[in-house]
């Protein structure tokens, strides 16, 4: 059973650089889990339209971002079950794909073990200039590009999510 929801507020307008994107990192994926809380099965793997993402789809692959920037390139950790165990090649979205196999609990409490992974990872950088151990894209990467990088990614997908709860329940909001 996922513990209750930490409803973490935007940051505050004027402090550290730090303080800021790890406050919008946070304010995001408190975000995305209201938008997921509450739904069942079938709700989570609700599409709108032609596309073919669902919340349940988002929740699993923001996990699996999760560990990719935090775990894996910026610890230079190799990835953790279930991701370690994926045929990527095979099953490129895997992670979108195989979510409606999974229960509710499932996505959550995997989303909460990949973001505690991650809230560990970025404790343990000493400041934003840190380079990650892994290089992507053939490139060094600082903790201040991933953290970025991870508000735009979570930013896009609460979009995603926010019209695909209106389209279940009429819920919006955030």
């Amino acid at each position: 059973m996922i513990p209750p929801l930490d409803i973490s507020p935007w940051p505050p307008r004027a402090t550290h650089e730090r303080t800021t994107l790890v406050g919008f990192l946070e304010s995001f994926r408190s975000v995305l889990l209201r938008k997921a809380v509450g739904l069942g099965p079938s709700q989570l793997d609700t599409r709108v339209g032609v596309s073919t993402l669902t919340i349940g789809g988002l929740l699993k692959h923001m996990a699996f971002v999760e560990d990719h920037w935090f775990h894996h390139v910026l610890l230079g950790n190799d990835y953790p079950d279930p991701w370690a165990s994926v045929d990527w090649s095979a099953s490129p979205d895997w992670e979108f794909d195989s979510a409606r196999d999974d229960a509710p609990d499932a996505l959550l409490a995997q989303f909460e073990t990949s973001v505690g992974r991650s809230r560990t990872a970025l404790a343990s950088a000493p400041d934003l200039d840190a380079p990650a151990a892994k290089e992507s894209g053939g490139e060094a990467t600082s903790l201040r590009w991933i953290l970025v990088h991870m508000i735009e990614e979570y930013a896009r997908h609460c979009g995603h999510a926010d019209l695909i709860r209106e389209s279940i329940d009429g819920v919006t909001g955030d």
